[in-house]
């Protein structure tokens, strides 16, 4: 009978694509691992995976063996987290990723909160761009993700708790630094630098600001908000940020000027995503609402 074990090292191997990482993830002997695997394999009468001394590769059959494991042991997971649903919220650790251009700018106002309201609480934090999230919570490597939307999360559910708007950000000498709002024409005139290729906020500003990728950056790149920030008070150019980091990114720079995009809000949504099943759901709800309340003294 195939057990669950076996299905949970197969996809260890599926994961690290190698035998020595995968049994030390499981922390068991390697000979034990893949001797688990050949039965698993000969229970099942095909091959999971083709090994040799240097690679292992899954095989096209052996792909759609883990995308079925990886479903059992979700649903093994939330089995046993069931009984969580029936216990106060936020009294079991939880890990929640977090997509850079939110996380520096929210953790600072929630983290005490939560430490003071919920003190036995357990948060583990991921910080990786959405695509990424997206992928751990539908694998159960994490419980939940905090993403902008719109992103595309197919088959996951998501609940929207904040929106805001963008602000141009840009040097005190500038010909618009005067404005009170700024138009997405004014902006076509702008030399604009926006976070690199992979990085969601880059795509949510331009769909706000209606403008091709071709008009940003001009031969620039970064990684991080801070950086950009740093670009622009050295007059390099100007770049777009999310209300929720101009406090933090701006603070006593009388070099810059903050200015409000003039665009139809909102500019980006932010939400929770989880899988369709999770059983912690009430935690979520909870979370929720704490956000939106330290989000909202902000304001």
């Amino acid at each position: 009978m195939i057990s669950i074990k076996q299905l949970s090292y197969a996809l260890a191997v599926g994961k690290t694509l190698h035998f020595k990482k995968a049994a030390e993830a499981c922390h068991i002997s390697q000979s034990a691992l893949s001797t688990a695997l050949n039965e698993l394999e000969k229970q099942l009468g095909l091959q999971i995976f083709e090994r040799d001394n240097k690679k292992v590769l899954v095989t096209p059959v052996g792909k759609d063996v883990l995308k079925r494991a990886r479903t059992i042991m979700l649903q093994v997971d939330d089995l046993h987290h069931l009984a969580d649903s029936q216990k106060p919220v936020l009294s079991y650790p939880m890990s929640i990723g977090f997509i850079p251009t939110i996380s520096p700018f929210l953790l600072p106002n929630i983290l005490p909160a939560i430490n003071s309201q919920y003190p036995d609480f357990s948060l583990s934090v991921v910080e990786e761009q959405s695509h990424v999230l997206v992928e751990m919570v539908r694998s159960g490597e994490i419980d939940a993700a905090i993403l902008a939307l719109p992103y595309p999360c197919d088959g996951l559910l998501s609940f929207e708790f904040w929106q805001e708007d963008f602000y141009w950000v840009t040097h005190k000498n500038n010909q618009h630094a005067e404005l009170q709002e700024v138009t997405s024409h004014e902006l076509e005139q702008a030399k604009l630098m926006l976070l690199k290729e992979g990085h969601c906020l880059k795509d949510h500003i331009l769909e706000a600001c209606k403008l091709p990728p071709q008009s940003a950056n001009h031969g620039f790149g970064a990684t991080s908000l801070n950086t950009l920030i740093q670009m622009v008070t050295g007059k390099l150019g100007s770049t777009l940020v999310p209300a929720m980091a101009l406090d933090q990114l701006i603070h006593k720079n009388d070099e810059l000027r903050a200015i409000h995009l003039n665009e139809p809000s909102p500019h980006r949504r932010i939400a929770f995503i989880v899988r369709p099943n999770y059983s912690r759901l009430s935690s979520i709800e909870a979370l929720m609402v704490l956000f939106k309340s330290q989000l909202s003294l902000k304001e």
